[in-house]
């Protein structure tokens, strides 16, 4: 078992109904140490903006669609080549499209790191418990 971190680069594309998809650079991130999210980090014109999810709502939306809430992740339902993310804030709403291949490479990286069903083998329990006892 590894203990690097993975961080791969990519494109998503912001769709807004009547403009041409913008292009917003972003990072997917996955840290064994919090083996069950993913962090994806987008390149803002007006600064950086971080997500974290579960990997396995990433995974599931591959396939069908996935989430409720804060976060939905499906398959373009005119380009089987692509994946939508939804992200639902207080601040907004956006719907971005990303390369369902580039996806599929990152989760394949983060579990050749941590299989789908050992995260709980990574974690932590006596750390974690500090955390939240710690006075600091």
């Amino acid at each position: 078992m590894s203990n690097e971190s993975i961080t791969i680069a990519t494109t998503f594309h912001l769709l807004v109904p009547g403009v041409a998809p913008a292009p917003v650079g972003a990072e997917l991130h996955y840290e064994p140490e919090d083996p069950y999210a993913v962090a994806v980090l987008f390149h803002t014109g007006q600064g950086k903006v971080e997500w974290i999810f579960a990997r396995d709502l990433l995974a599931d939306g591959l396939l069908t669609a996935s989430g409720e809430g804060d976060i939905l992740v499906r398959p373009a339902a005119d380009d089987p080549e692509r994946v939508l993310v939804e992200l639902n804030a207080p601040t907004g709403f956006a719907i971005l499209s990303a390369d369902a291949e580039d996806i599929a490479e990152f989760l394949d990286l983060t579990y050749d790191v941590v299989q789908p069903g050992e995260e709980d083998l990574w974690i932590d329990f006596d750390r974690e418990l500090a955390k939240l006892v710690s006075t600091n």
